[in-house]
């Protein structure tokens, strides 16, 4: 879920056009997440191959890819790598939590509510290890790079966006801010006319820029209050303190300068979660180079051992090319 920061950060709605020629580091996992959880059929099932394989993921992966290169907006995977030690307790309740969705997915299925089963299988959505292998073989035969991270793929993510690697960071979550990514990109998987869930209603999702330097002006706060905050409300590596949410937790550091300041508030392991943040396990050891389409090994992949529609890959190996076509270009007037 990441950090809930969302009623506090200013941030600016752009369209494709705006983002034209930049590099974005994606958070992979959240992307692969939100395909599996958003492309279904109508009861909650993801898509299958022949053979049963889940392909939600490849769909998403390679057809949102797709139309992101034909916009030349060039795309960096980046992979989690060992979760920290504090994460653990949020591993384990998201488990928890996805396999009591299942057995509510299955439950709304025979009593044939559809719409609660597949607000259901969304939740019980997760990214197993082939999904990752997947993932990586599909960017390989797209000649797209991917960079693995030691640790959390968001951190990694920020680091490529502060040495100058990539413009932003791409996720739906707000922690690459408190990683210290000067610019944060929401919205790049979702971008379209998008359902409200529990709802008839249909919106038109836009991509939304929030940039660090000016949010953290508009607060006044630095970034390592901002951090402070966040630990206040919640992160992947704390619980947050009971009854304190995001505009109490700004409240609160605006008050007293520092989360040690605050009366009667204490967290456990202060320190190492700071540190998680402002000082994260990332490597310099990855290369940035894009290469020209494996056409055939993408039809073989996807059509002829996952059963994708031959016409509509053809379709999107054309937006492939037509990316590659202007990608020198672009690149060269983003440096």
């Amino acid at each position: 879920m990441g950090v809930q920061l969302g009623p506090l950060l200013p941030r600016r709605e752009v369209g494709l056009e705006e983002l034209r020629g930049r590099r974005v580091a994606v958070d992979a996992m959240n992307f692969l997440y939100q395909f599996l959880s958003i492309i279904r059929q109508r009861d909650g099932e993801p898509l299958r191959d022949s053979r049963g394989r889940i392909t939600s993921h490849l769909s998403g992966l390679f057809y949102r890819t797709a139309n992101l290169l034909e916009a030349e907006i060039y795309p960096i995977y980046v992979f989690d790598g060992k979760p920290p030690e504090l994460k653990r307790g949020t591993l384990e309740e998201r488990r928890v939590v996805r396999e009591k969705a299942a057995e509510e997915w299955e439950r709304a299925l025979r009593e044939g509510r559809l719409e609660e089963a597949r607000r259901y299988a969304a939740q019980a959505a997760r990214v197993e290890e082939q999904v990752v292998e997947d993932a990586k073989r599909l960017l390989r035969l797209m000649g797209l790079p991917f960079v693995q991270a030691p640790s959390e793929g968001e951190a990694q993510a920020a680091h490529l966006v502060r040495r100058g690697d990539a413009w932003a960071v791409a996720s739906q979550d707000f922690d690459s801010l408190l990683f210290g990514s000067p610019v944060l990109v929401r919205n790049l998987a979702l971008t379209g006319r998008r359902k409200l869930p529990g709802k008839d209603v249909y919106v038109e999702v836009r991509p939304e820029v929030v940039e660090l330097e000016g949010a953290l002006s508009e607060l006044g706060l630095t970034r390592e209050q901002l951090v402070d905050v966040g630990i206040l409300v919640g992160t992947d590596f704390n619980e947050g303190v009971k009854g304190i949410g995001p505009k109490r937790a700004l409240e609160l550091v605006r008050k007293y300068g520092s989360l040690e300041g605050i009366p009667d508030v204490r967290v456990e392991g202060l320190g190492e979660i700071r540190r998680i943040f402002l000082e994260p396990e990332v490597t310099d050891d990855y290369r940035l180079e894009w290469g020209q389409p494996d056409v055939e090994g993408i039809k073989e992949f996807l059509c002829g051992e996952h059963d994708f529609s031959e016409d509509r890959v053809q379709s999107g190996i054309q937006k492939l090319l037509r990316g590659r076509e202007g990608r020198q270009s672009s690149l060269e007037r983003w440096f």
